[in-house]
């Protein structure tokens, strides 16, 4: 059995990072499940998402951690072929990856004490996001 759920959230971009903890566990709770494997896909090329701890000095360390491995004012040639501006977006989303899937046990998310599930949008302006969440029991 699948039931799918979507969550829309804004985000400011520039490694702007979101909790989407309790919108998924929403979306698990509505399908039912007690016993399943919950999936949170981000559409888009310049977004992705991980777990952490989110708490600030997390949220700080991620993000210089991005900004270190690959920094915003590169030379990217994709800027240069697009006239574009936003290639490392794409380098860390394709780094940190666009899902995760978390085990559902008793009807709850089986994360962690002080582990979340997190959106980044590494995009250099705000931008509208869409989570597609599936529960697959």
């Amino acid at each position: 059995m699948v039931h799918s759920g979507e969550l829309r959230l804004s985000t400011k971009g520039d490694s702007d990072i979101i909790d989407i903890t309790s919108g998924v566990q929403r979306i698990v709770a509505t399908s039912g499940v007690a016993e399943a494997q919950a999936t949170a896909f981000v559409r888009g090329s310049t977004a992705a998402i991980t777990t952490m701890e989110f708490e600030p000095g997390g949220v700080h360390d991620l993000q210089a951690m991005v900004e270190r491995l690959i920094p915003a004012a590169g030379d990217y040639e994709h800027n240069r072929l697009n006239h574009d501006t936003n290639s490392h977006a794409h380098q860390r989303a394709s780094l940190v990856g666009s899902s995760e899937t978390v085990p559902v046990l008793d009807g709850r998310l089986a994360l962690g004490t002080w582990q979340q599930l997190v959106l980044i949008d590494f995009d250099d302006h705000p931008r509208e996001r869409s989570v597609v969440v599936q529960i697959l029991s």
